[in-house]
């Protein structure tokens, strides 16, 4: 089964991508000044630049703003929870380009479902994990 590869990491790394998900879990939801007045806004993250901005002043009935302590360990930054760097594969040529001891095979949305059924034959075929496998194999 392709989902019970696992990445080669070391004690310290394994231990750090622990904590980062972890940390992960318990982020706040970081949302946009005043997301829940207009919906023309959205909730996505925009930095409270205004002069009189009670977000930027941080106080307490308004929401959390992105610090640098939120933070996960730098080692492990960038890293899939499962501990493998994640790369972006559209074509065979791209998959065999992978290091299957660290790196995991994302499949493009572009890519159709006859390619993708090829991929993911031979992606099991040279042992490298993919992020989002189609559902129909099981």
């Amino acid at each position: 089964m392709v989902s019970a590869i696992k990445p080669k990491l070391g004690r310290n790394e394994k231990k750090l991508l622990k904590k980062k998900v972890a940390l992960a879990r318990k982020r706040p939801a970081f949302r946009r000044q005043e997301w829940f007045r207009y919906v023309k806004l959205g909730d996505a993250w925009r930095k409270p630049r205004g002069k009189h901005s009670k977000q930027r002043e941080k106080q307490a009935r308004r929401g959390p703003v992105v610090d640098a302590g939120f933070r996960g360990p730098k080692s492990v930054r960038g890293l899939h929870p499962s501990g493998f760097r994640e790369r972006m594969v559209c074509n065979l040529r791209d998959l065999m380009s992978l290091d299957r001891q660290m790196e995991a095979a994302r499949i493009s949305s572009s890519v159709g479902s006859r390619k993708k059924e090829i991929l993911e034959e031979k992606a099991e075929e040279l042992g490298i994990r993919i992020l989002n496998p189609s559902g129909e194999k099981q």
